[in-house]
């Protein structure tokens, strides 16, 4: 198959690329070039930002696809662009949306693709709600041929998953981990998360790929291994080599103090126990298995990153919120003692 992806080089597309070249597919990338040592070699390379409508358009030019899919829009108006730039000359239309769009909070902690859209927490979310309808909406009167995947916390060996973390993302946790520092984890650890490996992740959306049964489908993609934040914090830890000091501090309290957008990714999604019903992705795609468990993806990562000094970025300001977050509730514990 001709295929162009939107990006091509992120947690999720990475491996994506990589499959659809060692499976034999013809692949464009519509790229800003900002990480040319990460792009595949045997793709072409179409070095140009996306939201340059009209150079987009023509670098193309009377080019068609078996598939085009975008893993960088955000917003509907986003949606709009692609509409525009590839209807009459693709396929299959795929979007990259999000599970974090199901319903907040859930009337039902086991998540399926009827399960509602609404998340009043975090306007990413509603984000990728509106483009979803914008596009099914095409589909319904046009015949535009989309198929929707949500993704849910998809990771690569770039970077180690946690709960709570900073701007530049998780190694400073693994940095306080690797410390003995108290670590933040959001309630008691308790709540329920799916974490997959952007392999597995490859594999769905690859077998959804000129699949006719895909079109006009919203279709989740996740492993179905299911884990605690405890669990996930405790074999980062193992991973690693050293010991876990877990610090437990609300949800809430931690959004609250958060810097701004940071929090409501915490109460928009992380805060929720999610269980995901995978039938319909492997009805879809019959010989789809998730195949890296999470102790094993970990231990690749934190060998990777610990190799790498590239995914070693620090974020002294997370590290020093950190500090202010266990300090203050310190503080507040011991005002609020129970006094004999």
């Amino acid at each position: 198959m001709k295929v162009l992806l939107i990006g091509g080089t992120g947690t999720i597309s990475t491996e994506i690329s990589k499959k659809l070249l060692r499976d034999g597919h013809e692949l464009w990338l519509v790229n800003r070039g900002n990480r040319n040592h990460e792009l595949p070699e045997g793709a072409r390379i179409l070095t140009v930002d996306i939201n340059d409508e009209e150079k987009v358009s023509a670098l193309l030019a009377d080019q068609t696809f078996d598939v085009a899919a975008d893993f960088i829009a955000f917003v509907p108006a986003q949606l709009e662009r692609d509409y525009r730039l590839f209807r009459g000359r693709v396929g299959q239309f795929i979007y990259i949306s999000s599970a974090s769009a199901y319903q907040k909070p859930l009337s039902d902690y086991r998540i399926d693709e009827g399960t509602p859209l609404s998340n009043p927490y975090w306007a990413y979310s509603r984000n990728k709600i509106a483009g979803e309808e914008f596009l099914m909406k095409k589909y319904r009167e046009e015949g535009f041929p989309v198929t929707i995947v949500r993704p849910s916390h998809t990771y690569c060996e770039r970077s180690i998953p946690v709960g709570v973390e900073g701007r530049k993302g998780s190694y400073q946790v693994l940095k306080r981990m690797l410390e003995g520092k108290p670590v933040l984890i959001h309630g008691d650890g308790s709540s329920l998360w799916t974490l997959t490996h952007s392999r597995d992740f490859a594999k769905g959306f690859v077998g959804l790929m000129g699949n006719i049964h895909a079109i006009g489908e919203a279709v989740q993609i996740t492993g179905d291994e299911t884990l605690t934040w405890n669990q996930i914090h405790q074999i980062v830890a193992h991973a690693l080599g050293v010991r876990l000091n877990p610090y437990y501090v609300s949800s809430a309290f931690l959004a609250a103090a958060a810097a701004p957008g940071l929090g409501d990714g915490l109460l928009g999604d992380k805060t929720h126990s999610v269980v995901f019903d995978n039938t319909k992705l492997k009805r879809l795609v019959p010989d789809f298995t998730a195949t890296v468990r999470f102790d094993q993806g970990a231990r690749e990562a934190a060998a990777y990153i610990m190799s790498h000094p590239e995914c070693q970025v620090e974020d002294p300001e997370f590290d020093a919120w950190c500090d202010r977050v266990i300090a203050a509730q310190e503080e507040a514990l011991e005002k609020a003692r129970w006094q004999q």
